[in-house]
């Protein structure tokens, strides 16, 4: 995962100063602690080296809450975590954070970390689009790469790239900061994205093909 290393989640930056304020950051962490009101706690990956200190990570960090049937993750630093810096009250930063639900039983016992890892290095390559271009993600877009390999640890499976929508468990919320939605990426085929690129199925087509917004590594194609 690059520069990204487990750390005890804080609230706040470790590149920052305790006193700063974390109201967005907070915001994040109660919107998913009622959802999962028993993990006060939860798996976090936090960047060693902040993207303002010259790190190639973006993102402050990744949380990752947990059922018997999937891992959910969310990222913390598409929005504004911290003090107000843009001139747009209603918008908090980009106004959006990434999420997603990986499937257990697809994964390894003995890649189940570095399957965690290799999702939060993609999620940083993707939030590297946002800081560098602009580029927003919404709901019901896709990401096509034209990669051939899987998107999973050992790029054996046949999903190579995703589809949006708005996360099914956490919906949008307002912050001191301004709004964040929270952009769930599902992970798709190669035959699926190229009838998206082709048009001949739209996203909201294909999830409804799907019928279920949580990524598994070992499914087949609906296309």
């Amino acid at each position: 995962m690059g520069l990204l290393d487990k750390i005890k989640k804080k609230k706040g930056n470790a590149d920052l100063p305790e006193m700063v304020p974390s109201a967005g950051w907070d915001a994040i962490t109660s919107a998913f602690e009622k959802v999962y009101p028993d993990q006060k706690d939860p798996k976090h990956y936090g960047t060693l080296i902040s993207w303002e200190l010259g790190g190639n990570d973006p993102l402050n960090g990744i949380s990752i809450y947990e059922t018997d049937y999937y891992y959910h993750f969310v990222t913390y630093g598409l929005s504004e975590l911290f003090g107000k810096e843009s001139d747009v009250p209603e918008v908090s930063g980009y106004g959006m954070e990434f999420t997603m639900k990986l499937k257990k039983s697809c994964i390894a016992p003995e890649d189940e970390e570095g399957e965690l890892r290799c999702v939060c290095g993609i999620f940083q390559k993707i939030a590297r689009i946002t800081f560098t271009s602009g580029e927003c993600f919404n709901a019901y877009e896709y990401l096509y790469t034209g990669q051939t390999t899987g998107i999973d640890l050992n790029r054996t499976s046949l999903l190579t790239g995703y589809i949006t929508v708005d996360d099914t468990s956490v919906s949008a919320i307002d912050t001191p900061n301004g709004r964040v939605n929270f952009v769930e990426f599902i992970g798709c085929t190669n035959d699926e994205l190229l009838a998206l690129k082709e048009k001949r199925v739209t996203v909201k087509e294909l999830y409804e093909k799907l019928d279920s917004d949580i990524t598994d590594y070992k499914r087949e194609s609906v296309i």
